[in-house]
């Protein structure tokens, strides 16, 4: 079997691992290598950073990287690896939504079951349209790609105050009704934060641990954390 085959089966795994009971935890790869020192190390999936797989090919973070060394990475990555492979692109590198679904398309031949796509510091109506166009390709391939929406209204501070958590919500109820499977939001580091946003949007909550965020797996739900 190959692995073109075996996408539409990997995709429904990658699928289930976010219905939990237990919290799916993602350490971010870069390589063939750091992918196969993670499943060997028990990994059930394994999610690309998009910052390390730029800086690998020697271009900074923020939709810098050339899609063709991208796909070279991914490809390298599924070759080496058996679990389901989920890809941080950034913005999709393009702002033309029809761009990003024929990127995604390539991704899916890879081997790619599920996808990062962020609106930055860009128009929540600019990522609603690249999932709809996301969503249009992965339909053509026939593979049930998981699409995790990534809001950077705390990371990027584009919104500051006590509005930023409603803001999130907002942005998060859009993509979800867009077509998004799971919803990212880096950034945020309270719990009482966290549990609000996993319970006011009807999705999967990845969110990133980092310093001051203590993370409790009832504030999470059935979401994933990396």
């Amino acid at each position: 079997m190959t692995e073109i085959d075996r996408r539409p089966a990997s995709a429904e795994e990658f699928h289930g691992m976010h219905s939990g009971p237990e919290l799916l935890i993602l350490a971010n790869v870069w390589d063939a290598v750091s992918a196969r020192a993670l499943v060997s190390l028990g990994a059930k999936a394994v999610a690309t950073s998009s910052a390390a797989v730029a800086w690998l090919h020697g271009y900074p973070d923020g939709n810098a990287l050339p899609v063709p060394l991208l796909l070279g990475s991914l490809r390298d990555i599924a070759r080496n690896v058996k679990v389901p492979m989920t890809a941080d692109i950034e913005g999709g590198y393009s702002d033309d939504p029809n761009t990003v679904g024929e990127t995604v398309t390539s991704l899916i031949d890879v081997g790619v079951v599920g996808i990062n796509l962020e609106d930055g510091t860009g128009s929540p109506d600019l990522l609603c349209a690249k999932i709809h166009a996301v969503r249009e390709s992965a339909a053509r391939a026939a593979v049930r790609l998981f699409v995790n929406a990534r809001t950077d209204v705390f990371l990027k501070k584009n919104i500051c105050g006590p509005d930023t958590l409603a803001e999130a919500i907002a942005r998060g109820n859009r993509y979800a009704a867009t077509g998004a499977d799971g919803i990212f939001a880096p950034g945020i580091t309270n719990a009482d934060a966290i549990e609000t946003l996993a319970r006011e949007v009807p999705r999967p909550l990845n969110v990133r641990p980092g310093p001051g965020c203590h993370l409790l797996a009832n504030s999470c739900g059935s979401g994933r954390v990396a």
